[in-house]
């Protein structure tokens, strides 16, 4: 996990800088995220396991940056989470994840864009598991991964509307008691989002 995570850093550090030209090639907006069975597996070691699968909303807010005729890339910062309570234990749980996101997709008419996207990146959770035992709170910072598809609508020169579908591992927490590990929770989600992006020039700004 270190040597991917190296990797993931290496990855960011190395993203090539924003294109500057007349065109409108830059954008930022804001996505709203439908999660359908986001999925939570509370795993204690030597002992049972509760899956707690959610359908909620997230949302998150992204800028990007169109590299060519054909690819993009953009950096996301989403947030989602949920609760639930399963007989006697109640779980509480909160990710953040900031993603950097590359596309490929394919412009028809100017104004339809299908596309494909892979991310990597990294998330934040926070765990709190309530037992009548013990109260478990944790957190952490774990490598996280997506793959999106999806359909870029493109309202005018200034405007897209964007609807898509992702699978996104978020990370595993560990959960310590007593300073040991006492269980992990691993968090995915299969997603639908809608989001809209305003487009613009960097020489409009500089």
């Amino acid at each position: 996990m270190k040597k991917l995570t190296y990797l993931a850093i290496l990855t960011l550090l190395s993203t090539p800088t924003f294109a500057y030209s007349d065109r409108h090639e830059t954008y930022a907006g804001l996505r709203i995220h439908k999660n359908e069975n986001i999925v939570f597996e509370y795993d204690i070691h030597g002992a049972s396991d509760t899956t707690v699968r959610r359908d909620n909303f997230g949302m998150g807010a992204i800028i990007g940056n169109r590299l060519s005729d054909n690819v993009s890339v953009e950096f996301e910062s989403s947030y989602t989470g949920t609760e639930h309570k399963y007989s006697t234990t109640s779980f509480n749980y909160d990710v953040w994840a900031n993603m950097f996101n590359v596309y490929l997709f394919h412009e028809f008419s100017d104004a339809i864009a299908p596309y494909a996207g892979l991310g990597i990146g990294f998330a934040s959770i926070w765990g709190d598991t309530n037992t009548p035992y013990a109260n478990l709170s944790d957190s952490t910072f774990d490598l996280s991964y997506q793959v999106m598809m999806g359909v870029i609508f493109a309202l005018n020169n200034r405007i897209d509307l964007n609807l898509g579908i992702k699978y996104q591992y978020y990370g595993e927490i560990e959960h310590k008691l007593h300073g040991n590990e006492f269980a992990t929770t691993t968090a995915s989600a299969t997603e639908f989002y809608f989001g809209a992006a305003y487009k613009f020039s960097l020489n409009e700004i500089f």
